[in-house]
């Protein structure tokens, strides 16, 4: 949590940290000020003090929304500090030590601040962390009833949009050749659908911030594929749609997927299916307060591979087919955050109370026209129940409304 900040500053010998950037879609900087229009801002913190925010005057009022001291300026804040450095580290006390760097900005204009700082006082340390492990990380790895309330509800419009999209294409005309019509009797195609999906969010304070992956066929058996616009939509084909939408402004995000396919399931597609909500069952079944993350990946690699698919665990190289992926990730102001479930990963990445994370095993066989994921988001509580932050059911094969099998 947000109070935990001084505690890992402490921890990592950080005198200082600085951040940069927007207030929206900046997880550190929204993580202070809560988000609103503020630009290009700056952004102080030392141990046991209250943040500054150095803001456009023009934003000042956005700014006090934050309740952080704010500090407005006639220019862009990343401006006004790459041309008063040494006057701005002396306001706020920092001319010794080590200075955290975080948030998100043009790379060319913050190398330019920071050799303008280094100019003025080469006697500061400039610190980056490793992405995944950063102080906000460890942070954001434990919310409060607040912040898990904010992601229980991405998850309500998100599974809301889920069941208008799987509505809308169950009720589509499908021609001869089991290709889906359009109203006008065009085809339908992955471009068209999430065109809705996109519609659909929007309306309901959701934004489609990275995208989501609705992909079908040999698409489907590549976990990251987002799908090609111009693939048609087919009956009897694995549809993978993973879809992940934050709030409006920057804040949480929520990370679900489910595999579809219309009308009905080829036998071996089926198998794979069954294959992966077993062990999705299982996991579930076994879930446990401060359990370490990544035990849970061990298992579902020594399933799939008694099965006989491939896995991280045992197997070499770049994997291309079976089960190529981590189980799940930490899910908040960031779509992947701790704790991490890899089996490489640290010990400390555990399910503590607070922590927000996916289940998400999956098989994928591109070669073969087809792959499977299931995945759902959950909260630990403190009284050690894994809560799943929405609810929507498994079906694989989703009945057409208009079509029958001959």
């Amino acid at each position: 949590m947000i109070s935990d900040l001084d505690a890992l500053m402490k921890a990592r010998n950080l005198d200082a940290i600085v951040v940069l950037g927007n207030a929206e879609h900046n997880p550190p900087m929204y993580y202070f000020t809560g988000g609103g229009h503020i630009s290009k801002a700056v952004l102080f913190k030392k141990p046991g003090e209250t943040a500054v925010l150095y803001c456009n005057a023009m934003e000042r009022e956005e700014a006090e929304k934050s309740g952080l001291r704010i500090i407005p300026v006639s220019t862009s804040p990343l401006d006004y500090l790459a041309k008063n450095p040494k006057t701005i580290l002396a306001e706020r006390g920092i001319t010794s030590g080590r200075v955290g760097v975080y948030g998100q900005t043009d790379v060319s204009m913050a190398l330019h601040i920071f050799g303008k700082i280094k100019e003025v006082q080469p006697e500061l340390e400039l610190v980056g962390e490793d992405q995944d492990n950063t102080i906000f990380m460890y942070a954001m790895e434990s919310k409060d009833a607040k912040e898990a309330a904010r992601v229980k509800h991405m998850g309500r419009v998100t599974t809301e949009v889920v069941g208008m999209v799987a509505d809308y294409i169950t009720s589509c005309d499908v021609r001869d050749d089991e290709v889906l019509l359009k109203e006008d009797g065009s085809p339908l195609t992955i471009g068209d659908v999430k065109s809705k999906i996109s519609l659909w969010l929007t309306e309901r304070g959701a934004v489609d911030v990275e995208g989501c992956i609705f992909s079908i066929g040999r698409d489907a058996g590549l976990p990251h594929s987002t799908g090609n616009p111009n693939d048609l939509m087919r009956l009897g084909e694995t549809i993978v749609f993973d879809i992940f939408p934050g709030e409006a402004g920057g804040g949480y995000f929520y990370d679900f997927t489910r595999t579809w396919s219309l009308g009905y399931a080829k036998p071996e597609a089926q198998k794979l299916y069954d294959e992966v909500r077993g062990v999705y069952d299982k996991v579930i079944e076994n879930i446990d307060m401060n359990a370490d993350f990544k035990d849970y990946q061990k298992l579902v690699c020594d399933e799939f591979n008694r099965n006989g698919h491939k896995t991280p665990m045992h197997s070499e190289g770049v994997l291309t087919e079976g089960y190529v992926h981590s189980l799940g990730h930490g899910l908040g102001l960031n779509v992947h955050e701790r704790p991490w479930s890899r089996h490489t990963s640290s010990d400390d990445n555990r399910l503590k109370p607070g922590a927000v994370f996916t289940i998400e095993p999956g098989l994928y066989y591109p070669e073969k026209g087809m792959g499977v994921r299931i995945e759902d988001s959950y909260w630990m509580r403190p009284d050690g129940t894994a809560e799943r932050l929405a609810e929507y059911p498994y079906d694989f094969v989703l009945p057409m409304k208009k079509w029958k099998k001959k």
